[in-house]
């Protein structure tokens, strides 16, 4: 019987070795943008990374890219309201997405954070797949429900990346893959492979680089 949504085959040596070669090259800041006027030339392919509050989005971004404080973490949920967009090279960007899920924000910036999201996975053509924190530690929570609802509306292609997998113990690994993998099951847009990562051990993030290397 086949595993609906498998784990990410390991890369071969050549997807390996693009993917080594992206991330080593240049990578910078480009902007925050904080409305769709703001966002720069549709002019190459672009992955974005979605996730609630302190699921560890920063520390996976600065474990792809290899640079200690390329995105940074703010110690309040939710005190960032733009959306970063950072290059590697000339060929991708990679775009941060504010995390969701706070309650420290106030309504009126919350719902103008939300009609900007909206707007970007709508209308961004050049968008090729939203990466969704997951925190292994909990699964799919309601608000992540939300997100992933609103990128099925919008036929924006996601793929779960599940989180801190060094944090909960080998054997538990099954049961939240299970959970999540029941999850996605209602979701039209999940891509059908799971990434499980580790951004202190480094699991997991060879085969991210190469997927979003590859991607064209």
């Amino acid at each position: 019987m086949t595993i609906p949504f498998p784990l990410a085959p390991i890369p071969d040596d050549a997807s390996r070795e693009k993917g080594r070669l992206m991330f080593a090259g240049p990578i910078d800041f480009l902007k925050g943008v904080v409305a769709m006027s703001g966002l720069p030339p549709a002019d190459r392919v672009e992955v974005c990374f979605a996730g609630r509050s302190n699921v560890g989005k920063s520390s996976l971004i600065n474990a792809l890219t290899g640079r200690k404080a390329l995105a940074r973490a703010s110690n309040t949920p939710g005190r960032t309201q733009e959306i970063n967009y950072f290059t590697a090279g000339d060929t991708h960007y990679l775009v941060d997405l504010p995390g969701y899920g706070y309650a420290e924000a106030p309504v009126a910036v919350v719902a103008k954070w939300q009609a900007l999201l909206k707007s970007y996975l709508g209308g961004r053509q050049t968008l090729r797949r939203a990466f969704v924190l997951i925190d292994m530690r909990h699964g799919i929570k309601k608000v992540d429900e939300e997100i992933l609802k609103l990128l099925d509306r919008s036929a924006v292609t996601f793929q779960v990346v599940l989180t801190k997998a060094d944090k909960i113990k080998t054997s538990e690994h099954e049961k939240i893959l299970t959970q999540v993998r029941a999850a996605l099951q209602k979701h039209p847009a999940a891509y059908p492979e799971i990434v499980v990562t580790s951004s202190e051990k480094g699991d997991g993030i060879e085969t991210l680089r190469s997927i979003i290397a590859t991607m064209s």
